[in-house]
């Protein structure tokens, strides 16, 4: 045990003790956002209707205007279109890819409100009101990497 010098010059013994921060419980994701993981695991996308009658995408649990709690989970479309986009050229550890790509804002059809995810595609086929669609993972867990990007829609 090492010893710590006093103001007089003499010394002490300092006790120490290991310390170890854990969390030793599990949080439940509740019944929205567990309704949420759950479609992405089935490969769909499911938002919630707010007191306005707004479907907010990803859910919330509660209204953003009032804060009051949200049950009206609305199932949407995988497809949408790029409200806004910004392209993303120094990639880090992390994200969704290990080459440059675009984040956007995407309002999926059925939505009301964009959500912000990766989109698969070349910097000079972005573009505002660009149809993209859903990539889901190939194995799913009900996690939020089940939706692992948008991609351009062929022809749209």
């Amino acid at each position: 045990m090492p010893d710590r010098a006093t103001t007089d010059g003499t010394t002490e013994d300092v006790l120490r003790a290991p310390l170890t921060l854990e969390y030793p419980f599990r949080r439940t994701t509740g019944p929205v956002i567990g309704a949420y993981f759950t479609a992405l695991r089935e490969q769909r996308i499911v938002g919630i209707e707010d007191s306005q009658g707004r479907v907010v995408v990803p859910p919330v649990e509660y209204d953003p205007a009032t804060g009051e709690p949200l049950t009206k989970l609305v199932e949407v479309a995988t497809e949408g279109e790029v409200v806004a986009w910004s392209w993303n050229e120094r990639v880090r550890d992390g994200q969704p890819f290990d080459r440059p790509f675009a984040w956007a804002m995407v309002r999926l059809d059925g939505a009301d409100t964009p959500m912000l995810h990766a989109v698969d595609a070349p910097r000079e086929q972005m573009a505002a009101g660009m149809r993209v669609r859903a990539r889901f993972a190939a194995e799913r867990t009900g996690n939020p990497e089940d939706l692992e990007c948008f991609e351009p829609i062929s022809g749209a």
